[in-house]
């Protein structure tokens, strides 16, 4: 499987040595140069277009609040596929990479939903639920008390590495669009924990990574705003994809000087457009001080000019700690090397249908903008591109986007007029059936026409709990309650009834 879990992978310890630090700088840079050489010279394996998904749960309890067990859970669903996450409350979904052509993505959804399934029912028999959903709305500030981190020193090293780094606790401040906010100061990564997402992954070549990677960063806002679903956090309506700012600041490194001398954060959206997958591994060496600076034997040089494949570890982990939305990702799989882009930006959920339509739309949109004559990066601003991105995580389906030839439209406009076309012709030319495509747009174009997406759905539906006279948080949970069995119907969202007010 090439969805690694390379990040942490060789972490045997919570603490690291100022001369562990200095060694693993050095190995990286060799690294680096390494790879760069790969590129002029090395065969990267693409024999066809593969695709894979991981995708983020969370637990709860038969009250709907987080259920902090997920060692019992992955003993009693027994399936490897499915692995730890940061939080005991968090758990993933690896999917097994697989072709785009014919109707792969219909059969990848009866795949999903029946392991889905399946994980369903072990766990309901320790009396816990599984949820796909951004953030999970019954989380509050109590459950990032004690024993709330996963029995894996890696996530240890990550708690430790990042609050060493920033030498004090995180300060979160987010701000709805009717003036609910949080703002409070963490004590440790816990509420980076409560960000469940899709990462889409998409094998390419050397020579077109660029062209892919700047292609993701431009639909990245309208991507955001289509699939948003994180509207709730510690009882506060905030952004509709509140998981954006929520990962940004619960993992900053950098105290507010730092950030006053413009020091970039570990999460980020970048700030230009490529020539090459070199430009942002260099990016991450020269910017990114090391979290875990795990140093393996391996002389890469040596590897390589005796014409095999270096692993370039120390590469790939410090990669793995920068959290880029669009990430590189250079890989090994049955000795051969390839590279990929991981698509970092859409929240779990609602359903594996509403899933797989954020997936056909990346991938048939990707397709037409990374091979297109006149690339749409050549006639739009790089801080462009990052605006459209904000208003998609403020704003979800009610966003607007600046583009090229269309100026500043409402995003469902957007999509209608120029994207969705571009979505249906990149799938045809990827080999996608008819069928795939007439189900997966078609719920993207109902997602517009009607206004409808996770966001504006729990919005809506929390809305009419309360006009019925319930408090916040018995809101949130009868929200979730309808959720979860609209999340089991597999019936895309934008169908889902809303109680009456």
């Amino acid at each position: 499987m090439w969805l690694s879990r390379l990040v942490g992978a060789d972490v045997e310890q919570a603490r690291y040595t100022p001369e562990q630090r200095q060694t693993y700088r050095e190995k990286v840079r060799r690294d680096l140069d390494v790879f760069e050489r790969m590129l002029g010279h090395s065969q990267f394996e693409f024999d066809r277009p593969m695709t894979g998904i991981e995708i983020e749960l969370n637990l709860v309890s038969e009250d709907l609040g987080p259920r902090l067990d997920n060692k019992s859970v992955l003993a009693q669903i027994a399936d490897p596929d499915y692995q730890t996450e940061l939080a005991r409350y968090n758990i993933e979904l690896n999917v097994r990479p697989r072709p785009l052509p014919g109707d792969a993505a219909i059969e990848l959804e009866a795949d999903l939903r029946a392991s889905l399934n399946h994980a369903s029912e072990r766990a309901a028999e320790l009396g816990i639920g599984i949820v796909a959903i951004g953030i999970l709305p019954t989380v509050m500030p109590e459950h990032f008390e004690g024993d709330w981190i996963s029995e894996n020193i890696r996530y240890e090293a990550l708690n430790n590495a990042v609050l060493e780094a920033r030498g004090e606790h995180v300060w979160l401040e987010i701000q709805g669009p009717t003036g609910e906010r949080i703002a409070r100061y963490a004590d440790s990564l816990a509420p980076e924990s409560a960000c469940t997402s899709i990462q889409l992954h998409l094998q390419v070549q050397p020579e077109h990574f660029a062209d892919h990677w700047n292609a993701a960063q431009a639909l990245a806002g309208p991507q955001l705003a289509l699939g948003a679903n994180s509207p709730f956090f510690l009882g506060q309506r905030l952004w509709a994809e509140t998981r954006i700012p929520l990962f940004t600041q619960a993992t900053d490194t950098r105290p507010i000087e730092l950030k006053n001398q413009g020091v970039r954060p570990r999460v980020w959206f970048g700030e230009r457009w490529i020539t090459s997958i070199f430009d942002l591994f260099e990016e991450n060496v020269r910017y990114f001080p090391a979290l875990l600076p795990v140093v393996t034997e391996e002389e890469p040089e040596e590897v390589f000019e005796a014409g095999r494949v270096p692993e370039l570890r120390e590469l790939r982990l410090h990669n793995g700690t920068i959290y880029r939305w669009n990430r590189p990702i250079y890989d090994i799989v049955a000795g051969r090397p390839h590279l990929r882009v991981e698509n970092r930006v859409l929240p779990a959920g609602p359903t594996m249908a509403d899933v797989l339509a954020n997936a056909a739309f990346y991938y048939g949109t990707l397709r037409v903008l990374a091979h297109d004559d006149r690339p749409v990066w050549t006639k739009m601003s790089f801080s462009a591109a990052e605006e459209n991105f904000e208003q998609g995580a403020r704003f979800g389906i009610e966003s607007n986007t600046y583009w090229p030839n269309f100026g500043e439209v409402p995003t469902t406009e957007l999509v209608l007029r120029r994207l969705l076309p571009m979505a249906n012709e990149g799938l045809q030319r990827w080999g996608v059936s008819q069928a795939v495509r007439d189900r997966y747009l078609t719920i993207i174009e109902r997602r517009c026409v009607l206004g409808v997406n996770g966001a504006s759905w729990q919005t809506d539906c929390v809305a009419a709990f309360e006009a019925r006279g319930l408090p916040r948080h018995e809101a949130l949970r009868e929200m979730l309650r309808l959720y979860i069995g609209g999340m089991h119907s597999n019936e895309p969202v934008h169908t889902w009834e809303l109680p009456r007010s």
